[in-house]
C-alpha cells in the first residue's frame, strides 16, 4: 500500500513538473465571427480568404480583414536547472562517494564455487544430543 501511494505521488509531481516548465499556446483562428481551426502549441491554419497586400489596391487596405486570430499563451518556466557552480567541499565529496556507491551496483558479483551444493545431509533417526545427554549451555 505505501508502495503504490509513493509511486502515485511520485507520478503526479513528475506530471506537476512537467505542466510548470512547458510553454503552452493556444491559437484560434475566425473567420467571419465562425471559428475556423484551434491549435495548441503550433499555429492555426487560415481559411484562405485573407486578404494580401500586393493584389489590394491601397483604398481597400484600410478596411477591416473578415478574418481574425485569437493568441493564449502561457510561458513556462525557464530557470528550473541546478547550478553545480558553487558546491562546497563537503557537496562534492558526498556527490563522488555517491555515485560510485551507485555505479557499484551494476558490477558483477562473483558466483562462488560451492562444492557442497548438491549434497544431501543425512536423516536424523535418533536424537544424538539427547541419548548422549550432552547440552549446550
Amino acid at each position: 500500500m505505501k508502495e503504490k501511494v509513493y509511486r502515485c505521488f511520485s507520478c503526479f509531481m513528475a506530471v506537476v513538473l512537467l505542466l510548470s516548465t512547458t510553454s503552452w499556446k493556444v491559437e484560434k483562428h475566425y473567420c467571419m465571427g465562425h471559428l475556423v481551426d484551434v491549435a495548441f502549441f503550433v499555429d492555426a491554419q487560415d481559411c484562405g480568404m485573407v486578404m494580401s497586400t500586393e493584389t489590394q489596391p491601397k483604398s481597400t487596405l484600410d478596411k477591416k480583414s473578415c478574418c481574425d486570430n485569437e493568441v493564449v499563451a502561457i510561458e513556462g518556466q525557464n530557470n528550473v536547472k541546478p547550478s553545480f557552480n558553487d558546491l562546497d567541499i563537503e557537496e562534492q565529496v558526498f556527490l563522488v562517494a555517491y555515485t560510485g556507491s551507485y555505479f557499484g551496483l551494476f558490477e558483477p558479483v562473483e558466483i562462488k564455487n560451492t562444492s557442497h551444493k548438491e549434497y544431501i545431509p543425512p536423516k536424523i533417526i535418533k536424537d544424538i544430543q539427547l541419548l548422549d545427554d550432552v547440552f549446550l549451555i
